[in-house]
């Protein structure tokens, strides 16, 4: 199959109209190159709070409501270009405001398949700036998707830091990293987390990233990143792990063509078996003994 992660600059939009003819020119794009599974990136769906006005773009609170109140829409326009285009697309992550979850928000990505079935993932665990100055939550639990093209899981940026929430997903064939970073430093941690998920459970990542500057947003203000596939270092794959990455800060899909069949040879017969050999660990449940020695 052939995986396409953006690096995807946010705008301000002056009607429905634009947003759904920016993001229908994303789609036919990566989907005319040939693209099976389309990877936009966290929080991307921020750009739908300009659509409220400058006011409401620029006030944390209310641009969460905005984005959230937009989502049913914005899920209608990728399920169409999905069934038109016969491809998954996983949609930019946005707040989104859930009943069923509590009184505030949290950071949801929506996996569309081009048979029309849908899937929502949420954040795990939330940032700094998440907790603190926009109370966004954790949601629902890890799912993982069985699809056409494999079975995926998504972690959420700051989750693929975490090696336990990837282990959770260990049966995944793709784990797909929608990112938002405002510094090199940031995208790097990401990125070293998406290899590291990678490398431990012998698999695909794919990993998308939001670029450029967005005066009117103090949330999602400034954005460094780019699009990156990655796999494991080791038989079928490339020797550095690294199956395609993007231009820093260059709009524009990053393509890579994976066999499914090598993710599953790689875990059988690897110069390695990080994944089979993983509950080998010892401390693995965190409990080391302290040995004195002074």
């Amino acid at each position: 199959m052939k995986l396409a992660a953006a690096a995807y600059p946010m705008e301000f939009l002056d009607s429905w109209d634009a947003y759904a003819d920016k993001i229908g020119h994303w789609v036919a794009d990566a989907a005319g190159q040939g693209a099976d599974l389309l990877v936009f990136p966290e929080y991307g769906a921020m750009e739908l709070a300009t659509l409220a006005g400058e006011k409401v773009a620029g006030d944390l609170e209310a641009s969460l409501h905005a984005v959230s109140e937009r989502l049913p829409e914005a899920d209608a326009l990728h399920a169409e270009l999905a069934a038109r285009h016969g491809v998954h697309i996983l949609a930019a992550s946005a707040p989104a405001f859930d009943p069923e979850l509590g009184d505030r928000p949290v950071n949801r990505a929506r996996l569309f398949a081009p048979s029309g079935a849908m899937g929502v993932q949420d954040k795990q665990l939330m940032t700094r700036f998440e907790r603190d100055d926009w109370g966004v939550e954790g949601g629902g639990p890890l799912r993982l998707f069985d699809t056409e093209l494999g079975r995926i899981g998504v972690l959420i940026c700051y989750d693929s830091e975490f090696p336990l929430l990837g282990r959770a997903l260990a049966e995944a064939d793709i784990l797909l990293v929608p990112s938002c970073t405002e510094a090199l430093s940031g995208y790097w941690r990401v990125r070293i987390g998406s290899m590291a998920r990678a490398l431990e459970n012998q698999c695909v990542t794919v990993m998308s990233s939001t670029i450029g500057d967005c005066a009117w947003s103090p949330a999602v203000d400034t954005n460094c990143g780019c699009g990156g596939i990655f796999g494991p270092p080791d038989t079928g794959f490339p020797a550095t792990g690294v199956l395609a990455e993007g231009q820093l800060n260059r709009e524009g899909w990053t393509y890579a063509e994976i066999d499914t069949d090598a993710i599953a040879r790689v875990r059988a017969d690897g110069v390695v078996l990080n994944r089979t050999h993983w509950n080998e660990q010892h401390g693995r449940d965190g409990a080391v003994p302290v040995t004195p020695l002074r």
